[in-house]
C-alpha cells in the first residue's frame, strides 16, 4: 500500500508532455488531433494569480525528408494561447487570437488548452501518396511575451522554463 501511495505523485510532475498526437485525413485535408499534459509550477501559478499573463505556443511541423538536399518543410503551424486571471471576477481567461473564454478554475482553462481537436493543418493535395513525412509537435511557455522584469528572472530560474520535448511520428498518406 505504501508504494501505491507514492506512485501517483509522479503523474503530477511539473511541465508539459505530449500525451498523444495524430494526423487524420478527411475530405478537406489533414487534421491534427493532440492532447497535452500541462502542469504549472507553483511560481507560474502565483504569478498568474497576481496578474501576470502567461503565453503558451503550440508548434507543429510536417517535413518531407530528402536524401539529396535539406528536408522540405511542408507545413509549419504556430498557435498561441494567452492565459490570464481577473481578480475582480475571480475567473481565468483563455484567449486564442481574438477568441476568448472565461473559466471558474485554473484546471478548467488548462484542460481546454491541453486539447487540440480537428485542427486543419494541410490541404488534401499538400502531401504526396506513398511518401514518408515526419510530423513534430510541441508546446512551450513563450518567455518573450512576459513583462521584461519577469524575462530576466525566467532565464535564471527553472521554475519559469516550461516546455515539452518535440513529439515526432511518421506519416504516410
Amino acid at each position: 500500500m505504501f508504494w501505491l501511495a507514492l506512485a501517483p505523485g509522479s503523474l503530477f510532475a511539473e511541465g508539459i508532455q505530449v500525451r498523444s498526437a495524430q494526423l487524420d485525413v478527411d475530405s478537406d485535408g489533414y487534421r491534427l488531433n493532440a492532447e497535452f499534459d500541462i502542469n504549472l509550477t507553483n511560481t507560474l501559478e502565483d504569478a498568474l494569480n497576481k496578474g501576470v499573463a502567461l503565453y503558451f505556443v503550440t508548434e507543429f511541423e510536417l517535413v518531407h525528408p530528402r536524401w539529396y538536399w535539406f528536408d522540405k518543410k511542408v507545413v509549419e503551424l504556430h498557435q498561441q494561447f494567452k492565459l490570464s486571471y481577473n481578480a475582480l471576477t475571480r475567473q481565468y481567461r483563455l484567449s486564442a487570437g481574438s477568441l476568448f473564454q472565461n473559466y471558474a478554475t485554473l484546471g478548467e482553462a488548462v484542460d481546454v488548452m491541453s486539447q487540440m481537436h480537428d485542427r486543419l493543418v494541410a490541404d488534401k493535395d499538400a502531401l504526396q501518396k506513398n511518401q514518408k513525412y515526419t510530423a513534430a509537435l510541441r508546446m512551450k511557455l513563450d518567455l518573450s511575451q512576459l513583462p521584461k522584469p519577469f524575462q530576466v528572472n525566467a532565464l535564471a530560474s527553472d521554475d519559469w522554463s516550461l516546455s515539452s520535448d518535440w513529439y515526432r511520428w511518421e506519416v504516410t498518406p
